[in-house]
């Protein structure tokens, strides 16, 4: 439901009500309304007089660096009002009175520390030229850009942790019905919205999954839609969340006068810049891969059929078995060392049993391993796996090997690049115990353990033994 602007809905409503996040958007619609509103506190009626004497370029500018200093989860519109006052007061903490006005030195201390940050984050506002959309890029926290199939922009972190989508494209549908479709419910999909607003020319759609963040902005006008959405790891939200403020803050779909000309930013000195290339055919698939004896690799059938050409790491591979009823392939790798494969369990997980998924994301060079939760579901696992995951294998809480997963995650149902939970299929114990009988690969006996181990030691301990694999299409 749209926010009701008036006495009953607050500055303080419009952040601190909501996640985070969620101020740009309902500042938006209700900031100005509500700063109009003669303040009650003397501090901030003198605070007002003095904030609006200033010219407005300083009053955004003021604004701008509380948002860089993490203190103001708000659009820097120039006004003012309880929200800026607390900002302000939160700034000046332990520097002097929390009278919601800045000194000539808190006023440059303010700007050292905002301008710090904006340099560490690589922060410029640019006209991205496929889209027409205006937009500020923390290009060196974001150094990786590419062109998408639908004629937009990506911006995705070194680890593949944040992606950053521009769209651009003709209205073909009324703006509601994307808007219901973004806030459907789907049962098979773990991830909660915890914010949406409708309005005739834009709506905002905020949420999370159990492991991720995620914003999403479209809007309407005579050019068409032009949006955004950005996804981001909940382990980086302590220092990513002003960073989404100010990318929010930032947006103009329809941008009108001059265009700041790019500033694109290596994300390392030396390092070269990345430009917008057109989409080209993809020329390799990603795969993950288990050892399991000496030179041998197990993985799934979909990561590796059909192929050029097949290297596990940077090792040249052989395709040796596939297996169409299980969707596993046992892959030939010479040179590769087993010195550390690991226990096959007896039995088959119980329903919903909890196990760790040990997987790589991201594309060729920049992949990352990394460790998920995951549920087992009869002959599924639900687990946020990224493309690319095919192969990736499932240990449980004792660390021993409980199935693979055989399917090739889609990019379809990604939320702003980022992987919700989602069942994906797996090979279980039987049927791979099976397919390593087939090559005469004795499943090695599981270590019994005293009790479970935490991700990071089945992480430590097994992940010695899963690889990357890369198909050459």
């Amino acid at each position: 439901m749209a926010p009701r602007c008036g006495a009953v809905w607050n500055e303080e409503m419009v952040v601190f009500k909501v996640p985070a996040l969620i101020g740009i958007a309902a500042v938006l619609t209700c900031l100005s309304a509500v700063q109009a509103q003669q303040p009650a506190d003397p501090r901030l009626a003198a605070a007002t007089q003095a904030y609006t004497a200033l010219p407005e370029t300083e009053r955004k500018a003021i604004q701008a660096d509380l948002i860089w200093t993490g203190h103001l989860n708000s659009a820097a519109t120039g006004n003012f009002g309880p929200l800026t006052f607390r900002a302000v007061n939160s700034f000046k903490a332990g520097r002097g009175q929390p009278d919601g006005q800045l000194s000539a030195a808190e006023r440059q201390e303010l700007a050292r520390l905002a301008r710090t940050a904006r340099d560490a984050a690589g922060f410029a506002v640019i006209i991205d030229q496929p889209t027409g959309v205006r937009i500020g890029i923390p290009q060196k926290l974001l150094p990786k850009r590419e062109a998408t199939a639908a004629g937009g922009s990506r911006w995705q972190s070194a680890d593949g942790k944040v992606t950053l989508d521009v769209s651009a494209g003709p209205a073909t549908e009324p703006l509601q019905a994307i808007f219901e479709r973004a806030t459907a419910v789907n049962p098979n999909i773990q991830r909660k919205v915890t914010y949406k607003l409708l309005q005739p020319s834009f709506f905002v759609v905020a949420g999370e999954t159990p492991t991720g963040k995620f914003f999403r902005r479209q809007a309407l006008g005579p050019a068409g839609l032009r949006g955004f959405s950005i996804g981001y790891d909940k382990s980086m939200a302590t220092t990513f969340d002003k960073v989404v403020t100010a990318i929010a803050d930032s947006f103009e779909p329809f941008p009108s006068g001059a265009a700041p000309a790019p500033t694109p930013i290596p994300a390392a000195p030396g390092a070269p810049l990345v430009v917008v290339a057109p989409a080209q055919p993809a020329t390799e698939r990603f795969g993950v891969g288990l050892v399991v004896g000496k030179e041998l690799v197990l993985t799934a059938r979909a990561a590796v059929d059909p192929c050029k050409g097949l290297k596990v790491g940077s090792r040249p591979a052989k395709l040796r078995l596939q297996d169409q009823a299980s969707g596993l392939a046992l892959l030939d790798v010479p040179g590769l060392a087993s010195s550390a494969v690991p226990g096959l369990r007896d039995a088959a997980p119980a329903a919903r049993e909890a196990v760790v998924v040990l997987a790589y994301d991201g594309i060729a060079t920049s992949r990352t391993a990394v460790a998920l939760p995951g549920e087992v579901m009869s002959d599924a696992v639900l687990a946020p796996l990224q493309p690319g995951g095919a192969g990736s294998p499932l240990f449980d809480r004792q660390g021993r090997l409980a199935g693979l997963v055989t399917a090739n995650p889609s990019d379809k149902g990604l939320i702003a690049g980022v992987a919700p939970q989602r069942n994906h299929a797996i090979a279980g114990v039987a049927q791979l115990r099976a397919m390593l009988e087939k090559a005469d690969a004795k499943p090695a006996a599981a270590a019994a353990a005293s009790g479970e181990l935490s991700t990071g030691a089945i992480a430590e301990t097994a992940g010695k033994s899963v690889v990357p694999v890369a198909c050459g299409l």
